[in-house]
């Protein structure tokens, strides 16, 4: 009688079983829940501009181009925020209604404080990365229209010029580094496809990109 009770029938080992992987399968979606999502948002902080700075107001409704603010340099380096004094040109006084606008003139223009070391950039690379703005604008000097230099841009940035506020600026803690900075596999997909862009033929080899 007592070597009978010791047995286990078989709906009881399916049902053993049943919950063993029902706890296999909870503790994977957890797992997966803290990795994937949790833990990567723990890690980063959200910071805003110093300035709540309109694409929309000067590309669609003063019919500014990008390259008026973001521009190659002659010797090659690339300007990819403007100066307070580059603002000024404009702005030397409060010209509408906005809010931002009079807070930039009166904490900025009038006082010197420079902008340009205030703004956070959305794609900072690392510094053992080289890029060259210059290598990759060959295509860009035969667009003329605003949406289509913008379409061009947008293929590695933000496209903000569409924006009526700045896009929300995430970093990640550790890093210092913006969660839009491109990563490498999207440099390397692009450098893999011949004459992508009209102009790539570089290598992917590691000393390409890196120093």
């Amino acid at each position: 009688m007592e070597e009978r009770n010791n047995k286990t029938t078989p709906a009881v080992a399916v049902d053993k079983g049943l919950r063993s992987w029902g706890a296999f399968v909870v503790g994977l979606v957890v797992a997966l829940i803290l990795g994937w999502w949790v833990l990567p948002n723990l890690m980063k902080v959200t910071k805003e501009q110093p300035i709540a700075f309109s694409h929309v107001e000067h590309v669609q409704k003063q019919g500014m181009t990008c390259v008026e603010c973001h521009f190659v340099r002659a010797d090659g380096s690339f300007s990819g925020a403007p100066t307070t004094a580059e603002c000024a040109v404009c702005h030397s006084t409060v010209q509408g209604k906005h809010p931002e606008e009079a807070r930039f003139v009166h904490d900025y223009v009038q006082t010197g404080r420079e902008i340009k070391n205030e703004w956070l950039i959305y794609q900072k690379q690392p510094d053992n990365v080289f890029f060259s703005h210059a290598l990759h604008f060959g295509p860009l000097a035969e667009l003329k229209d605003p949406k289509e230099i913008a379409a061009y841009c947008s293929t590695c940035h933000i496209n903000v010029a569409e924006t009526d506020v700045p896009p929300v600026y995430r970093e990640n803690r550790l890093s210092g580094y913006s969660e839009n900075t491109m990563l490498m596999w999207d440099c390397e997909r692009c450098h893999a496809e011949h004459m992508a862009k009209g102009n790539t033929v570089a290598s992917n080899a590691c000393f390409t990109c890196h120093k």
